[in-house]
């Protein structure tokens, strides 16, 4: 019966512990020190409206937008995740040549100009909200020609497309990238003035 005693003693306390103090306290810690991360990393419009998360891609089907890497998951958080197709596949083969060809036809390419490898593979959770600098500038002309916009104002884009360019993590992991969540929000944001 002491033993008992003793290990209901000690699961109580380490429920409380564990189980309501510590997440407490880190709850705490986050809210205080890190609120915008411990809530989502959330972007908001002009009237407060949630635009989206800057951690999360997002699906942009319109031509008068930057377009995100490609998703496996169709950019569902729930389902996030790769394909699973090797790199002997066909299937994988096919889908990114069937990339590169989309890409190239909706950003007026020439058959053998090079597409970004960001831009023909999804990323490992099909949520990457980054893409490479040198697929954002390639989709320079499309946006411009569907936003109908003359010469200096396609440079004012050409300079929001460089001015979003976010350095590698801690200056050493990865390369230059640009959020295209954040550059779209820009984007419109430029189109008002």
């Amino acid at each position: 019966m002491k033993t008992t005693l003793i290990a209901l003693r000690l699961f109580l306390v380490m429920t409380l512990l564990t189980g309501v103090l510590y997440p407490l306290a880190v709850t705490g810690i986050a809210q205080g020190f890190f609120n915008a991360q411990a809530n989502g990393s959330v972007l908001k419009g002009a009237q407060n409206q949630v635009l989206g998360s800057e951690l999360l891609a997002q699906k942009f089907d319109s031509v008068i937008y930057f377009q995100s890497r490609p998703s496996a998951c169709d950019y569902g958080t729930v389902a996030s995740g790769a394909s699973n197709k090797g790199p002997t596949s066909k299937a994988l083969q096919d889908l990114v040549q069937e990339r590169r060809a989309a890409f190239r036809t909706a950003n007026g390419l020439a058959a053998a100009q090079a597409v970004p490898g960001d831009m023909a593979f999804a990323s490992g959770s099909g949520l990457d909200p980054h893409i490479s600098t040198e697929a954002a500038r390639l989709q320079v002309a499309r946006v411009a020609k569907a936003r109908a916009f003359d010469a200096a104002k396609t440079q004012v884009l050409q300079k929001l497309v460089d001015n979003a360019v976010e350095s590698p993590q801690f200056g050493i992991f990865g390369q230059e990238r640009v959020n295209v969540l954040k550059l779209n929000i820009a984007l419109s944001q430029l189109t008002r003035q």
